[in-house]
């Protein structure tokens, strides 16, 4: 269907991007042109698709928090039980972690493998020739920003204009962020730092294509229904259960090599802050 050149002659992204979006993305792209001639619905249909391919990951993740969130509480004892001294208490979370069966990493593990689809997306979109002149709802063309305010002038990094839907997926991107910090175990500068990240892509996809932006904003939106779904299917008591019967059977089980080296770089960093301290 393409000239041998034709992936040569648009930027796709690179590497993990690159692969996604000639194996992934524009065969998907291009078998939904076949039955819809509405973009958007086909933004909308790709949005399902990536969610569903993606499903077994998110699910492991909200799997993961679950587990964070019913052992909170004996997580802030230890917090309490050493307060002041971190890294006594960071080797009595990690010493917890490995009685109950869990990893810290687990959560963000499936995050990270979602990350090559959502930046292949953030070259694909603007380069899609398919999009120009294509609108959709108040987006004239979905290759560019679209623009329901004008300026008068110019904000530094932003620009004289406000498209809806940055703006629609900024918001989005923040109620979900503080819905989600509602129920997990994210505390200090943390909760405040994970809402810089969809404040700054306000400012840098607000002269972005397009469809890009309502394929995050539709995103956001599926994301928020899969969560819902999950947590029906999630029984945090018995999730609770498994984890205090582990805590039992693991009560006097060695540190594995993990914890091992993971205690010893706790330990060399505490030493630097102190050498620090004293040399001031």
């Amino acid at each position: 269907l393409f000239a041998p050149d034709f992936y040569d002659n648009i930027d796709i992204g690179f590497g993990p991007h690159r692969f996604v979006n000639i194996y992934l993305i524009i065969p998907i792209f291009h078998f939904l042109e076949r039955f819809f001639t509405n973009y958007g619905v086909i933004i909308m249909i790709i949005v399902i698709i990536i969610r569903l391919i993606l499903s077994p990951l998110t699910y492991k993740s909200h799997m993961s928090m679950a587990k964070m969130r019913v052992m909170k509480p004996e997580l802030d004892e230890i917090k309490e039980k050493h307060d002041g001294d971190m890294q006594k208490a960071q080797q009595e979370q990690m010493k917890l972690y490995q009685q109950v069966g869990i990893n810290p990493l687990s959560g963000c593990i499936p995050m990270l493998l979602q990350m090559p689809i959502l930046f292949a997306l953030f070259f694909f979109f603007p380069n899609a020739v398919e999009l120009r002149q294509q609108s959709f709802l108040w987006a004239h063309d979905l290759s560019t920003y679209d623009s329901i305010i004008n300026l008068p002038f110019t904000i530094p990094f932003y620009g004289n204009h406000v498209s809806l839907f940055t703006l629609l997926m900024t918001l989005s991107t923040i109620l979900y962020t503080w819905s989600n910090s509602q129920i997990t175990t994210v505390q200090g500068p943390m909760q405040t730092l994970q809402y810089i990240m969809p404040v700054m892509f306000l400012f840098v996809l607000n002269s972005y294509a397009s469809g890009l932006t309502f394929y995050y904003f539709v995103s956001n939106m599926a994301t928020f229904g899969q969560t819902v779904l999950f947590r029906k299917f999630i029984d945090e008591d018995k999730i609770h259960s498994v984890l205090q019967e582990n805590k039992k059977k693991n009560a006097n089980k060695k540190k594995s090599k993990f914890q091992t080296k993971l205690e010893e770089a706790m330990k060399a960093s505490q030493e630097a802050q102190r050498q620090k301290k004293k040399k001031k």
